[in-house]
């Protein structure tokens, strides 16, 4: 009867470890429709257009411009950038190139994707793609990680002909993330030295300089964020696994000594001894 007990408890255990897990791998619904995704790009890193996960931006330009976007990325996140430049009709052969820079503007390399593609002699378009290594709650100093905070997206021509320099083109970017979990999870809990207080947006290192001396100065932030707000950096898939650990070594425990107790006192030893 305590074995039962104590195996019915296990499996409870078993079971609220379990519920976070499956609803943390529940996509959540995007706030924004692409009706509302804005329609120009920004010429630099302080005039990127801001855009959410999820939407289409476009924008009109010229071969040879630099076009900026910025989307939020948090904790956990694996985003993925992908571009589509309409060319004209009668173009020579250009290479068109997509560069991701994370909050402090550090370039992110890409773990697979066409980050760099040449458009043939009149080609209708091309089309660029970059998915980013998973952001991490925090990062040691020397690291080279994507943080928490503002992406920024740069699109532009790097082989161009003379000929056709100041050519229309239409761009197309989207920005999406996958929720990485399990062994690609990293929280903040453990960190020291790396730790990240704030995301990576713009105007916060501002902003908490402000609070500490109580000025009443305000930076500008950006205005997006996460539709379910910025994470604590705390919480992982590894807490799950964890508890998930626990509950099956202690069954493990319960058994083996269910299986070594034996069937108690032997009938052959008196019961004085």
């Amino acid at each position: 009867m305590r074995i039962t007990r104590v195996l019915g408890a296990a499996a409870l255990m078993f079971g609220l470890a379990a519920t976070p897990a499956a609803a943390d791998s529940s996509p959540s619904p995007s706030a924004s429709t692409d009706s509302e995704a804005p329609t120009t790009a920004g010429t630099s890193f302080r005039t990127a257009t801001e855009i959410e996960q999820g939407q289409t931006a476009t924008a009109d330009g010229s071969a040879g411009d630099y076009l900026y976007w910025s989307f939020p990325a948090d904790a956990g996140q694996r985003p993925t950038v992908r571009a589509t430049v309409k060319l004209p009709e009668a173009h020579a052969a250009e290479t068109w190139q997509v560069d991701v820079y994370d909050g402090l503007r550090r370039r992110q390399a890409c773990q697979y994707g066409a980050q760099t593609r040449t458009a043939a002699a009149g080609a209708g378009s091309v089309e660029l793609a970059c998915v980013l290594r998973t952001v991490r709650a925090w990062s040691e100093p020397w690291a080279n990680d994507p943080l928490p905070g503002t992406y920024y997206v740069r699109l532009t021509v790097v082989d161009l002909t003379t000929g056709d320099l100041g050519l229309p083109v239409r761009a197309e970017l989207r920005a999406d993330s996958k929720d990485v979990g399990g062994a690609a999870a990293v929280d903040g809990s453990l960190a020291v030295d790396g730790s990240l207080a704030e995301p990576l947006v713009p105007g916060i290192a501002v902003t908490s300089a402000d609070d500490e001396d109580g000025s009443s100065a305000s930076a500008v932030l950006s205005s997006i964020e996460p539709d379910d707000g910025w994470s604590s950096g705390w919480w992982s898939d590894r807490w799950v696994w964890t508890a998930l650990g626990g509950a099956l070594a202690a069954l493990a425990g319960v058994g083996g000594y269910a299986l070594t107790r034996g069937a108690g006192r032997p009938s052959r030893v008196p019961p004085g001894a």
